[in-house]
Formats: structure tokens, C-alpha cells, sequence
């Protein structure tokens, strides 16, 4: 049976209805999302061009995922589930922000290698007094929308919550003690005398990094690939997300989106829940 997850603030009765006229099916509606069940078959065309027309988000459900089995989600940290990306705030603070904020965003496409890209980006931080990154905790980084009513949810179902990063471990451990997070993994900023080296300790947390922690936690965890959730923005999240049993692209770049079974560009992180069909 097909099913559609419609969600976002600006959906209302009447838009539901629309597009059920369109997809068939019967439109069930939930507090915070509406549900058609048993829709058409519908292309990836079709759900492009049912996409444009709208300003909520619409998401045709894997027919191999089953909401009920899933029991981990892993998201990126930076611009998924926090606002900001922490790189860019903290080059700031060195007066490089338009630097290293181009060198992000050509990584996040995919455009250049994300290892290659971290490594300069951090080069270009050496010598910054160590006190930025504590600025940019409290000054700067925000949870996104919908994060606190996610991570609730998410902990009554007794679903597990990672946190990875191509960032850096002094916002993930902080993060992991503010929400209660499970897990976390990132890299580590090198500082010596108080003043950042331009250098991560040991390998870089990228694309590889990040696949292998999904599976090594699954595999702690005694859980199928298929129970987890991965969600992210950038080229660099897509070899965790490949595999997982539901891959969500969280307001993303464009080729981030056209691989991920759902994306989100309307609604916050507790989209999720609309997914999981869950309150």
C-alpha cells in the first residue's frame, strides 16, 4: 500500500484534499501531519511535480519501510540538526568567515572532497584563541525547529538518537549532554597553550567515517540497517544515509535531495515524526 506523509505549516484542509484528488487514496489527518493511504502508484515525476506546485513538503513512503521497526536515528550535526555551521562561526571570530563559509558550501555540494576541504578550512583557524568555540556555543548555535519535540518523541518510543559530525567534538559533547543524546561521534580540534594548530588529531570524520559509525552502531545494537533512520544536508552525508532504512534530507543540497527517500524543505527536524506516524 502507498503511502504519503504530507507536513509543514502552511498545509491546511483543503491543500490535503488537493492533493488526494490528484494521488487517490484516503486522507487521514494527524495533528501535526496528514497521511493518505493506499495512493497510486506514483512516479518520481509525478512526485516532482506534486512537489513544485506545493509549499508544504510531500513524501511518498518507502513501501520496504515499517515504521514500527525502527530503533535508531542518526543525524549530521551541522545545518540538520543544529542552525549553523559551527566552521564558518568560528572562522568569524579570525575575520575569514566569507573564506572558509565558500570552501563549506562547494564541500556540501560536492564538489571538492570533504577530507581535502576540513583540512583547509582548519588550516586557516591556526592561532585563534580557543575561546571562539565557546563563543559560538553560547552566542551563536540554535537547535532547528521542531528538535526538542523530536528528541521527546523519539525517547518515549525508545528509538536511540547519534549525533555525527564532520565538525568538531567540542559542539557534540556538549550537544550530547544538553539532549540526552546516545551517541556521538566527531572530530577533534588540536590546541595547544589555548590557541587553535590548524590541525584535527587523528583521521578525519567524513563520508566513510560517518557510514561506519551507522553500521557499527547498529551492529552494537543488534539492529538490521533497515531499523535506522539517517538524516543530513550535505554530499558528505549520503554514504550514511544509502544504507539506512530510511534516508530523510533535511532541508539539503539539491543532490542530497534527489537521492534521499524523503526530504524535508517546509517542516523542522519533528518531521520525523510524521514519518514514524507518531505524535
Amino acid at each position: 500500500m502507498t503511502t504519503i506523509i504530507l507536513q509543514g505549516p502552511k498545509l491546511n484542509d483543503d491543500r490535503a484534499n488537493a492533493i488526494v484528488q490528484r494521488t487517490g487514496g484516503s486522507l487521514e489527518k494527524r495533528r501535526h501531519h496528514y497521511r493518505i493511504n493506499g495512493a497510486n502508484n506514483i512516479s518520481a515525476e509525478q512526485l516532482a511535480e506534486l512537489r513544485a506546485a506545493a509549499d508544504f513538503d510531500i513524501n511518498l513512503l518507502p513501501e520496504k519501510f515499517d515504521p514500527a521497526e525502527v530503533k535508531l536515528l542518526i543525524t549530521d550535526m551541522d545545518s540538520t540538526f543544529i542552525g549553523i555551521e559551527c566552521i564558518d562561526e568560528i572562522a568569524d571570530f579570525a575575520n575569514l568567515k566569507p573564506q572558509v563559509a565558500e570552501i563549506t558550501e562547494a564541500a556540501m555540494r560536492g564538489e571538492i572532497n570533504f577530507e581535502t576541504s576540513l583540512t583547509k578550512r582548519v588550516g586557516l583557524l591556526a592561532g585563534l584563541d580557543t575561546g571562539a568555540l565557546q563563543k559560538v556555543y553560547d552566542e551563536r548555535l540554535t537547535l532547528n525547529p521542531g528538535a526538542e519535540r523530536m528528541l521527546a518523541a523519539l525517547r518515549q518510543k525508545g528509538i536511540r538518537i547519534a549525533l555525527v559530525s564532520g565538525g568538531f567534538t567540542f559542539f557534540t559533547s556538549r550537544l550530547e549532554e544538553r539532549c540526552a543524546l546516545d551517541f556521538t561521534l566527531a572530530n577533534v580540534l588540536e590546541k595547544v597553550e589555548g590557541k587553535l594548530t590548524g590541525r584535527v588529531v587523528g583521521s578525519i570524520v567524513g563520508a566513510e567515517a560517518k557510514e561506519a559509525f551507522l553500521r557499527k552502531l547498529c551492529a552494537e545494537l543488534n539492529l538490521e540497517l533497515s531499523q535506522a533512520i539517517a538524516m543530513g544536508d550535505g554530499a558528505n552525508d549520503l554514504k550514511m544515509m544509502k544504507p539506512a532504512g530510511l534516508s530523510v534530507a533535511y532541508h539539503a543540497k539539491p543532490a542530497v535531495q534527489t537521492e534521499a527517500d524523503v526530504a524535508f524543505n517546509y517542516c523542522g527536524l519533528d518531521g520525523v515524526l510524521g514519518l514514524l506516524d507518531c505524535e
